[in-house]
C-alpha cells in the first residue's frame, strides 16, 4: 500500500497513528507530498484522488481510498485485533460519533489556520474567525464533559481526538485548552506517550 501524506496534516496523522495501532505501518509506503495549498493541486495526489486531498491510500490491488475516516476504518478492519472499531451496536455508533467530533474539530482548526496564517490580512473575515474559535471551544468542552468514557479505549475515535489535541498544540501553542479542561489534559498526556503518537508527532517530523 502507499499513502500520500504530509505529517503536518491532522487527517494524515489519524491514519498513520491508526496504522501503527493496527500493526500495519510496515505494509504502507509513505509518499511525502511536501507542502501544497488548496489553491495549488498536487499532481501526484490528483492521479489517485479526484479530490486532490491528503491522506489518500492506494491499496495493494490499486484501489484508492479517501478520506481519513474511510482509510482508518479500512485499517481497523484489516487489524488482527478488532477493538479499534467496534463491530456493531451502541459502542460502534459512539465510537464513530467521537471520530466525527475529532474530524470536525480538525476541519475547523485547519480552516482557521488557512484564514489566519495564509489569507491576506485585509481579506480576513473576523466574524468567521470568531465563529470557528467558538466551535473549537465547544468541541473541546464536549470531549472533556461528554466523551471521557469513550476516550478510555484506543479506537479510531480516541485516536481522532488525540490527534486534534496534538494539532492544537502544534498550530496554536498559545491557546491554553488544558487549564479549563484538566481531565482531558490528563488523558491526553497519557495517550500522547503511546509509541504511535510519538512516532507521528508533527513537531518532530516537520
Amino acid at each position: 500500500m502507499k499513502l500520500h501524506h504530509n505529517p503536518a496534516s491532522p487527517f494524515v496523522r489519524m491514519v498513520t497513528v491508526t496504522a501503527r495501532e493496527a500493526g500495519l505501518a510496515d505494509r504502507i509506503e509513505e509518499i511525502f507530498t511536501g507542502v501544497f495549498l488548496p489553491v495549488s493541486p498536487h499532481e501526484g495526489v490528483i492521479s489517485d484522488s479526484p479530490l486532490g486531498k491528503i491522506p489518500t491510500l492506494v491499496t495493494d490491488d490499486g484501489t484508492a481510498l479517501y478520506d481519513s475516516r474511510v482509510i482508518c476504518e479500512y485499517l481497523a478492519d484489516m487489524a488482527p485485533d478488532k477493538n479499534l472499531l467496534p463491530a456493531s451496536g451502541d459502542a460502534r455508533w459512539r465510537c464513530l460519533t467521537l471520530q466525527a467530533l475529532g474530524q470536525g474539530l480538525a476541519d475547523t482548526a485547519v480552516n482557521l489556520r488557512y484564514e489566519t496564517a495564509l489569507r491576506p490580512e485585509e481579506l480576513r473575515w473576523s466574524e468567521w474567525i470568531d465563529a470557528q474559535r467558538a466551535r473549537i471551544n465547544r468541541s473541546l468542552d464536549a470531549l472533556a464533559n461528554d466523551r471521557m468514557a469513550e476516550l478510555a479505549d484506543v479506537t479510531v475515535g480516541s485516536i481522532s481526538a488525540a490527534v486534534c489535541l496534538g494539532y492544537m498544540d502544534f498550530r496554536y501553542p498559545d491557546d491554553d485548552w488544558r487549564t479549563p479542561r484538566p481531565v482531558l489534559a490528563e488523558w491526553y498526556a497519557g495517550f500522547s506517550e503511546r509509541p504511535s503518537m510519538k512516532e507521528t508527532d508533527p513537531a518532530v517530523l516537520v
